[in-house]
């Protein structure tokens, strides 16, 4: 038995005061407990946004550095892509921490974040002015004497929820009085019959399948949350239905870049649905860009689907033209450059930027560092990156100026450059054996050396063929989403689709309000006059007068 405390009072008021004390001690210590997590949250809060704003710097500096360099590598606009994510993500994550160190301890002072500046937003858009009731009475003495000296707004974008109407087409009958006729103002054309779908849904459904790359099952799936009954043999139709009404337009595009002076052609893999499983189709891509050599000729995008890759394809593709095209060395392309074709031969112009990611492959430092195996690192490889770059810097400082200047600019600062490289790389290659991977990447070149150096004598033609893997990125990076084309069909109905939406976007065109104009408003155009409504001469009308036009 533990005998007694005789420390310990035995008297009323002498408990009370120490059950008071332990009671403002474990007070101070709940609060001190409180105040170290505020602490600790708000410590964490700063170190995500320090770790956002190196991510911010981080990015910012590679862009400068691509800007006033290039490109260091054929992953730059992955490394950027990776960049943005990683950068998008911390600043989440620094926000949240932010508002969790607050919501521990209001006193606290916000954690600052270097934030890019906001910008006001579009005077175009709509004010809707909520007043805040200010107070009846001081707040410091109590009188009610107060006079209004101004306001604060505080302006917070918002967003209204999609909206749905039905638009009614009502067409009165009139009976004569003499012969008892019956007369009626004929039906306004509708793409869809009966006018099921207007315009501008029919191109925000087009817009998101093939730029957005959402499939019909998924929008059917958005648009029933939304209390609209849209299944998809619906959206089927409607599409189907579009693409045959934009067929002619999709035509004229065709014609004019197979009109140009010069073109760029490529192509990428499409799984085709097939008995059972699928198979690897081809969605070819065909631009015209006259803006590298000032061109005053709109930029276009042809697009053609095709079972396989076989070279009757391209040849079928380009049956009618006789220009340049900038393309790799893809073997279908060959019969295009022999001069015993019917229109004579095609001038190849070979892609300085597919040749540069073969040597690329075999110095690309970072990747080999990244992994575990021994890093080996081809130093004739990067020696060609280093003069392949030093072509490339003079030649951005020629886009853009007319193929004469350009020619004269190349002949004085290009040409000594391309001549040294082919020296250096016939010099290399005599030392190489040829199971050498660096003396298959001087091969590319130099057995097709003409088709390398063509650029040189004409300023039309560019240094790479990105302009069509541009064109070609897009549905690169949505075919995860929709996996394959259905049928030929459906892959044809695709490439007519991406030839509009393509053209708009070249052309700094919103792709959905120009889809939305022109179907509610082609069937009255004029045959010869369809040229109008190609993007690069489209003039939206005002809404009323599309409405009367419907």
């Amino acid at each position: 038995m533990t005998p007694p405390d005789d420390s310990e009072p035995d008297d009323f008021e002498s408990l009370k005061r120490l059950l008071v004390i332990e009671r403002a001690a474990r007070l101070v210590a709940e609060q001190d407990a409180v105040r170290a997590r505020a602490d600790a949250a708000f410590a964490k809060a700063q170190v995500s946004g320090a770790e956002a704003v190196i991510a911010h710097l981080k990015l910012a500096i590679e862009k400068m550095r691509r800007e006033l360099f290039g490109s260091r590598s054929e992953r730059g606009h992955k490394l950027l892509d990776q960049m943005e994510f990683e950068l998008e993500d911390l600043e989440a994550t620094a926000a949240q921490d932010e508002v969790a160190a607050t919501r521990a301890d209001i006193s606290l002072v916000s954690v600052h974040r270097r934030r890019s500046g906001r910008r006001p937003f579009p005077d175009h858009l709509p004010r809707e002015r909520v007043v805040i009731p200010g107070p009846s009475s001081c707040l410091c003495c109590g009188s009610s004497r107060l006079a209004k000296l101004g306001e604060d707004i505080t302006e917070t974008l918002e967003v209204v929820p999609r909206q749905w109407k039905v638009i009614q087409h009502i067409r009165e009958k009139f009976t004569c009085r003499v012969c008892e006729t019956i007369s009626q103002t004929p039906a306004p054309f509708h793409v869809i019959p009966r006018g099921h779908a207007g315009p501008s849904l029919l191109a925000m459904i087009l817009y998101a399948k093939f730029a957005l790359h959402q499939p019909l099952n998924r929008q059917s799936e958005t648009y029933a949350r939304e209390g609209i009954d849209l299944p998809l043999p619906t959206l089927a139709d409607h599409v189907g239905a579009c693409a045959a009404v934009l067929a002619p337009l999709a035509e004229l595009i065709r014609a004019h870049v197979m009109a140009a002076d010069r073109i760029h052609g490529d192509d990428t893999p499409v799984a085709l649905l097939a008995k059972g499983r699928t198979i690897q189709a081809r969605l070819w891509a065909y631009v015209r860009d006259d803006r590298p050599f000032g061109g005053a000729d709109p930029p276009a995008a042809f697009y053609a689907f095709s079972r396989d890759r076989k070279g009757e394809h391209p040849a079928r593709h380009l049956a009618g033209y006789a220009g340049i095209l900038q393309a790799d060395a893809y073997a279908g392309f060959n019969a295009l450059y022999k001069a015993e074709r019917r229109l004579g031969p095609i001038i190849e112009a070979a892609c300085w930027s597919h040749a540069r990611r073969k040597f690329f492959v075999l110095a690309d430092i970072m990747s080999k560092v990244r992994s575990r195996k021994p890093v080996i690192v081809a130093p004739l490889a990067l020696e060609a990156i280093r003069r392949f770059d030093a072509i490339f810097e003079v030649e951005r400082s020629l886009s853009g100026l007319p193929p004469d200047f350009r020619r004269e600019g190349r002949r004085m600062n290009v040409t000594p450059l391309v001549e040294g490289l082919e020296r250096w790389m016939r010099a290399e290659r005599c030392k190489l054996s040829r199971h050498s991977d660096v003396a298959k990447a001087m091969d590319y070149m130099l057995t097709r050396w003409p088709a390398f150096t063509v650029f040189l004598e004409d300023g039309r033609i560019c240094l790479s063929n990105n302009a069509a893997e541009r064109a070609l990125r897009g549905i690169a990076l949505g075919r995860k989403a929709w996996l394959f084309a259905g049928s030929e069909r459906g892959g044809d109905r695709a490439a007519l689709i991406y030839t509009l939406i393509q053209t708009a976007k070249l052309n700094n065109v919103d792709p959905q309000a120009w889809l939305a104009d022109v179907l509610a408003r082609i069937a009255d155009q004029p045959a010869r006059r369809l040229v109008d409504l190609l993007p690069w001469n489209w003039r939206r009308l005002p809404d009323n007068q599309v409405a009367v036009a419907a």
